[in-house]
């Protein structure tokens, strides 16, 4: 186990990252609900506890570190919108768009976070990377470029793979129009 000055440390990136991970937990929070329960601070501190459960990991590199936060908080979102939703059976579901993925202007309404997070598992099953770049992209706000390095692909093929997921999940989600 890592000691805990080791700068591979979940605590090491979580203190250089801390500012880039709330600003990620508050755009994630924007897409949700108004009357959301969570706060970005909750959900940053509720991913370092899940991510440092686990004990301490080797984190190769920023991107490694990004790429597994931002899963982790996908989960705590998924988590909070499907005990909501058992709670007010049928009761206003959390909305976000993918279009934050690829930012449109074409008004294009906001899913289901969990119909979206259902999507996702099926497009995982069918394009594992496709699922991942999605992930990357959304929950762990990474840039094209970021994503492309961490997967050891061309940003070229991340655009591609993102254009046909979203085409994919759109089409899912009963949203065939899309662009």
């Amino acid at each position: 186990m890592p000691e805990p000055n080791d700068p591979n440390s979940t605590t090491a990136w979580f203190g250089q990252l801390y500012q880039e991970l709330h600003a990620l937990a508050q755009s994630s929070l924007r897409r949700e609900r108004p009357w959301h329960t969570l706060q970005a601070t909750a959900l940053v501190h509720e991913a370092y506890l899940q991510l440092s459960r686990g004990g301490e990991r080797p984190w190769r590199e920023r991107d490694h570190f990004l790429a597994t936060a931002a899963r982790t908080i996908r989960r705590i979102l998924i988590n909070h919108a499907a005990a909501h939703r058992a709670q007010k059976r049928n009761g206003g579901a959390i909305r976000l768009s993918l279009d934050d993925v690829e930012p449109s202007a074409d008004g294009t309404p906001p899913l289901d976070l969990l119909a979206l997070d259902e999507a996702l598992s099926r497009l995982e099953q069918l394009d594992a990377r496709q699922s991942q770049i999605v992930e990357l992209r959304y929950f762990g706000g990474l840039s094209i470029d970021e994503i492309a390095r961490l997967l050891g692909i061309s940003p070229r093929t991340v655009d591609g793979d993102l254009a046909m997921a979203k085409a994919w999940l759109l089409g899912e989600l009963g949203r065939g129009d899309a662009p």
